[in-house]
């Protein structure tokens, strides 16, 4: 039996390919490589096995799709694929709406179809918008104040309405801001063009590859005036991933939502601070308007996670960028050639 990892070769799909390999799970990956690199397969195929499946298709290809459920003996499903970045998605919204719920609502289908009951799928805290109540517990309303959040929470719904009528046993993984890599430096975050996450626009800085950082407002009402965010480790993030699938494996939850966050938020000028330390330099950087779509601040109560899960996250800040600058100085270009 095998676990289906769609945008496997995405940032966060590859690790948690690794941790669940290294948990003795079978993994079939599938990507369209829409926004990812088929570098990060062969990297993942290096820290686990050579002949890790992979399949290139896109969700929204219903026979593509029937194809890789009756070639392969998958089980259980973790759903990654999906564009991801909040300011994008204000410029791209019918991309991402078409993208992001037609992949939700083709995989759901095919699992029906081929008797898989298991999935986990990749939700995020833009579907607390900007929380009234901090830290945000998953008892709090939910709702979106981007397209991208608004294709998370109506991927929620539709799940959770399969759920109800459907064979589906799914976990809502909302996870807060996913940052770092791989110790080893060979699999990290490479975002096609100028990178719309933090972290990633930071470390381009470090290396050389972008001039200086653009920090979207410094008057929003936190410490310093810079956006405040929980960032966790991606390898934490797998790991509740995998501790996500033991959990459905050992009962039955219906459709039920889990926060992945660390409890600490982070300010943009506190990230730069941890970034320079790892780096060695101060990193360059000019305060800009705000971001259409950011909120202020937001992190998470992670209690849940622990009380569920058995999971919660172990590395900090400091773990974060120093992994991140280890993947970014060690492939300057990313995965490319």
């Amino acid at each position: 039996m095998a676990v289906l990892v769609t945008g496997g070769a995405g940032y966060i799909g590859s690790h948690t390919a690794v941790s669940l390999h290294e948990a003795g799970r079978e993994v079939v990956l599938l990507d369209n490589f829409s926004n990812s690199s088929s570098g990060a397969v062969e990297a993942v195929r290096a820290l686990t096995t050579p002949d890790m499946a992979f399949i290139e298709a896109d969700l929204r290809d219903g026979e593509a799709l029937d194809g890789v459920f009756q070639r392969y003996d998958i089980d259980e499903v973790i759903h990654f694929a999906a564009f991801k970045a909040v300011g994008e998605s204000v410029g791209r919204p019918l991309d991402y709406y078409d993208n992001n719920l037609g992949s939700t609502i083709g995989l759901a289908k095919a699992m029906v179809q081929h008797g898989v009951e298991r999935l986990v799928f990749s939700s995020s805290c833009t579907v607390y918008g900007q929380p009234d109540t901090i830290p945000v517990t998953e008892a709090a309303p939910t709702g979106a104040e981007s397209p991208y959040g608004w294709t998370k929470y109506m991927s929620e719904q539709i799940l959770r309405d399969a759920c109800e009528s459907l064979p589906l046993n799914t976990i809502l993984l909302r996870y807060f801001n996913p940052v770092g890599a791989h110790p080893e430096g060979t699999i990290g975050e490479d975002p096609n063009g100028i990178p719309n996450n933090l972290v990633p626009f930071v470390m381009q800085v470090a290396v050389g590859r972008l001039e200086k950082l653009r920090i979207f407002g410094s008057d929003y009402d936190t410490p310093d005036g810079t956006a405040v965010r929980d960032y966790i480790h991606v390898v934490d993030l797998a790991e509740g991933h995998v501790s996500a699938l033991d959990a459905l494996a050992s009962e039955s939850v219906g459709c039920t939502a889990v926060n992945l966050g660390t409890g600490v938020g982070s300010s943009v000028l506190e990230v730069v601070e941890a970034a320079s330390r790892a780096v060695g330099t101060p990193i360059p950087y000019e305060i800009v308007d705000r971001r259409s779509g950011d909120i202020e601040k937001i992190w998470a109560d992670p209690a849940h996670a622990t009380a569920a899960l058995g999971w919660t996250s172990t590395r900090d800040l400091d773990d974060m960028m120093r992994d991140h600058w280890n993947w970014q100085r060690s492939n300057p270009n990313g995965f490319a050639v």
